[in-house]
């Protein structure tokens, strides 16, 4: 395994870390996106209190318990899902998208899959196969499972239009494959390994229709863009799109690991009973900590703080430009508080040595941050949500202290 930042971390509050050797850095990394409410949430951390004094573990396939129960049916009161709802919860992100392929296969009776350029699902065989990227994760590995054909993600920054990508699928339906042999489209509404990358509304609504015409399940991907941080619990509700699934992952556990599928009553059923489940799926500890999560998101205002946050990342990134050594900031991606930025050389092409350089920078000057985009030039901005707004500013201070640094990278 490759480590992105050697810092070993000691303890964390909120959006601040120390190391073994007391240094304190502002975290803008958050668990690759777990960290929503930041380390240690108080209603987070009260729940799982709780939970420990009760028990720690509980197969729910074998002996089912409340604290399962209480997540499956918050999910079912919020997910954007057409009708009624059921979940399946699990460990990990991969974890939950391998068991909605299997449902969407079981559902329809076919086996391809429709997936986009750039998009992460995983790192297990099968989710590796929607992956849309190659270098480092599908390097040596041979022919992938599936039946899955890729297709561009319409987005500004790959100068790929909706009609584009929507000719892409009717070319697979023409030359590859015929629609009833596709049993799902899986895409991201807003990409996060490709860097943050966003496809229209319109976009998300031909998608839709397309489903609807062919018979396939809607699947979105919210691992990354889901519970608030792109101002909306997830992403695909800025669209009004009900997908027939949503997989969700990362900020549900408030930094435990705990993941999960909803989807339509008659989607999830599809499978035979004990076809679906594990052993540590929806773990009693896990669950506790989700419903923790649940209290802040409607307590405390999350996405109307996610919109106030994302529009500071966006004002902040218009300052740098204006600094000494700006031009090597380009467009500013995403949307609510899933924001990016990236990094340019003076011709205006991706720079990934100027995006090392910054993160070595900024790492020695207390500011960690993570990579991310096509051509790994692309700063993805992972703070918590509940980050106080003046360490923002402190972030974005050291930034534009290294501008002239990174300037001089060629």
């Amino acid at each position: 395994m490759r480590t992105l930042h050697p810092v070993y971390i000691d303890r964390g509050e909120n959006a601040v870390v120390w190391d073994c050797d007391g240094k304190r850095y502002l975290d803008f990394v958050g668990g690759i996106g777990v960290l929503t409410l930041g380390h240690r949430h108080p209603a987070v951390m009260a729940k799982v209190a709780a939970q420990l004094d009760r028990f720690t573990h509980s197969c729910f396939n074998a002996l089912p318990h409340e604290p399962y129960i209480a997540v499956t049916d918050w999910l079912a009161d919020h997910c954007p899902i057409e009708g009624p709802a059921t979940s399946m919860l699990t460990n990990s992100g991969a974890e939950a998208m391998e068991n909605a392929l299997k449902l969407a296969r079981a559902f329809t009776g076919r086996s391809g899959v429709i997936a986009f350029d750039g998009g992460f699902h995983g790192r297990t065989l099968a989710t590796l196969a929607l992956t849309g990227k190659v270098a480092p994760y599908k390097v040596g590995l041979g022919v992938l499972p599936g039946n899955v054909h890729h297709v561009p993600y319409p987005c500004r920054e790959a100068d790929i239009s909706d009609a584009d990508a929507l000719a892409a699928i009717a070319r697979i339906f023409k030359v590859v494959a015929e629609p009833q042999s596709i049993a799902a489209v899986v895409i991201e509404p807003v990409q996060g390994e490709g860097g943050f990358r966003t496809c229209s509304t319109a976009f998300l609504q031909s998608l839709r229709h397309l489903c609807d015409q062919h018979g396939m399940i809607l699947i979105a991907d919210e691992i990354q863009s889901g519970f608030a941080r792109t101002g909306k619990l997830f992403a695909i509700e800025h669209a009004g799109v009900c997908p027939d699934i949503v997989v969700m992952g990362k900020g549900i556990g408030g930094g435990f690991p705990l993941a999960a599928l909803t989807g339509a009553q008659d989607v999830m059923s599809a499978m035979a009973p004990g076809g679906l489940g594990g052993t540590y799926s929806g773990n009693p500890v896990a669950c506790a900590a989700a419903t923790g999560v649940f209290v802040a998101l409607e307590n405390e205002n999350i996405l109307s703080r996610a919109n106030q946050l994302g529009q500071r990342y966006v004002d902040h990134v218009e300052k740098l430009r204006l600094l000494p050594g700006g031009h090597v900031i380009g467009a500013v991606r995403g949307i609510g508080a899933m924001r990016a930025f990236e990094l340019v050389n003076d011709d205006g092409a991706p720079s990934p040595k100027r995006l090392q350089t910054l993160l070595q920078l900024a790492r020695q000057n207390g500011l960690l941050l993570m990579p991310s985009g096509e051509y790994a030039n692309v700063v993805r901005l992972l703070a918590p949500l509940t980050i106080p707004f003046d360490q923002v500013d402190e972030a974005f201070e050291i930034i534009g202290r290294l501008l002239p640094a990174l300037a001089d990278v060629q």
